[in-house]
């Protein structure tokens, strides 16, 4: 049994998860195999992962994919994996996920760190993949999935749905992880869209408007204007400009991501974001 696994490593290891690298081993083989099933993985891909733990997935992983990379920060589990596992197409790289380059990788399989979730994801959208099949904390993935006029609309809904269809496919409770986090989890796919129809942001823009969602456009790009990098004098001279933005009297979390572009156009068109 799966569970009983984890429960003898940790035991034998005398390991204590450490909450601050998000460590919540997950122990429900089930869910294990159905998150390998949906990454669809051929014998000729790669894969990443990002926070192998205690190795589960990494194994089922190994057993469908050419290779494997698995990113591991803490060194103890590193040390773990090597004595543990005798695996001939898994590479284990020590480092953290948001400071080393990824390795080439057709397809992104993991139970991601939470504290991490958000620079991440957006770190490996910038790369080039086939689908993404990973674990969030639920909140977090339903802000992903959200879309215009829902309550969980966020700036990261508009920045990962820019660059690729999204799906929430699960709902996981607390009882599949050890230790049990305080929040449920949910399995989420990714395929990035195809490259001419994926849209890009300047990021500090992006932040700026949704820094006050609730408001509508023209107010909220006003309130925010220090994050477009304009100085206090620059923003007063050019403060009208911001009354005759696109769906300026638009709320901010009930723009469509087009929408949201030519807001970004007419911005640039005015040098009102440098």
């Amino acid at each position: 049994m799966l569970s009983s696994r984890i429960f003898s490593l940790i035991s034998k290891y005398n390991l204590r998860p450490n909450p601050d690298l998000g460590q919540n081993f997950l122990i429900v083989e089930d869910v294990i195999k159905r998150e390998v099933e949906r990454a669809e993985l051929a014998k000729n891909e790669t894969v990443l992962e990002i926070g192998p733990g205690l190795g589960v997935l990494t194994d089922e992983l190994s057993k469908k994919a050419k290779k494997v990379y698995t990113i591991e920060k803490d060194p103890r589990i590193v040390k773990i994996l090597k004595k543990e596992y005798n695996w001939n197409n898994v590479e284990i790289i020590e480092g953290d996920a948001l400071k080393i380059d990824f390795p080439e990788f057709d397809k992104i399989v993991s139970n991601l760190p939470y504290q991490i979730s958000s620079p991440v994801t957006f770190k490996f959208l910038k790369y080039d993949f086939k689908r993404a099949v990973l674990i969030y904390q639920l909140e977090f993935a339903e802000r992903m999935i959200a879309k215009p006029g829902d309550k969980n609309y966020s700036r990261l809904s508009v920045m990962v749905q820019s660059k690729a269809n999204v799906e929430l496919v699960e709902k996981i409770g607390k009882g599949a992880f050890y230790p049990r986090p305080k929040v449920d989890s949910g399995v989420v796919i990714l395929e990035p869209k195809p490259k001419l129809e994926q849209i890009h942001f300047n990021e500090n823009f992006i932040k700026a408007l949704f820094q006050h969602r609730r408001k509508k456009a023209s107010k909220a790009l006003k309130n925010s204007y220090h994050m477009l990098k304009l100085t206090k004098e620059e923003f007063k001279k050019v403060k009208t400009l911001f009354d005759n933005i696109p769906h300026g009297q638009k709320r901010v979390f009930q723009l469509g991501i087009n929408e949201i572009k030519e807001i970004e156009e007419y911005l640039k068109e005015n040098n009102l974001l440098l």
